[in-house]
């Protein structure tokens, strides 16, 4: 079940998008107030993930079943054999104590479907974490927002890079400029449309399989270890 939606003014998102951009930039940890200025800024574009889901046909399927990325419906993966894309999501969620369950809910979408979106948005995040072997670190997320908008478009992603690099060390940034960027740049543009991926049916799947069915990029290593 989706989060009981909140319908806002055209000030009021003014209001809520400032004090939610304002509060993300004293505390980043904050990960409720960046997802509420996702919301109410990315709406258009979240209006374009749905109609690009509707024009897919595993994009139609997620949209009729709407499967939630949650302990109840993703449990199995913990069960997969070892080099499958579950196994690997599996150890990528248990070794960093991670639950699919601490992700805010969605409240200011306009309409169930576009809630829904943007909730699949948000909980597929550890899958491309996955996917493309980006580490959780401010590095690796930042690398991943670049990813995420030019998958999504979404106006909060590239708000995030730019707030994520501003925090990067010098060490962090010249990595950033010179590794991730180009990479992730390279990465987002080269593999399908991920938003309309039913993931929870492939994870059986061998993952270097469903890395190359899906056009997938995986980040390379580093010559010089991040901070």
């Amino acid at each position: 079940m989706l989060g009981a939606r909140v319908q806002l003014k055209g000030w009021q998102q003014a209001a809520v998008a400032f004090g939610s951009a304002f509060g993300a930039l004293l505390d980043p940890r904050r990960a409720d107030l960046i997802a509420t200025l996702g919301e109410i800024t990315g709406k258009p574009a979240f209006e374009r993930v749905l109609q690009r889901m509707k024009n897919s046909a595993e994009g139609r399927e997620v949209l009729l079943e709407r499967p939630r990325v949650i302990s109840s419906q993703v449990s199995h993966a913990w069960d997969m054999p070892q080099n499958t894309f579950g196994a690997a999501y599996a150890q990528f969620m248990r070794s960093r104590n991670f639950s699919p369950d601490d992700r805010p809910p969605v409240r200011f979408m306009d309409t169930d479907e576009l809630a829904y979106v943007a909730t699949r948005a948000r909980e597929v995040h550890d899958f491309w974490h996955v996917l493309f072997g980006l580490p959780t670190n401010l590095i690796g997320e930042t690398a991943l927002k670049v990813i995420e908008f030019e998958q999504m478009f979404l106006p909060m992603c590239m708000l995030s890079v730019v707030g994520g690099s501003a925090r990067f060390s010098e060490k962090q940034r010249t990595l950033f400029v010179q590794h991730y960027f180009p990479w992730a740049a390279k990465a987002g543009l080269k593999c399908t449309d991920l938003i309309s991926v039913y993931y929870e049916e492939h994870f059986h799947e061998d993952l270097e399989e469903v890395r190359r069915n899906w056009g997938i990029l995986p980040c390379p290593s580093p010559k010089k270890s991040s901070v």
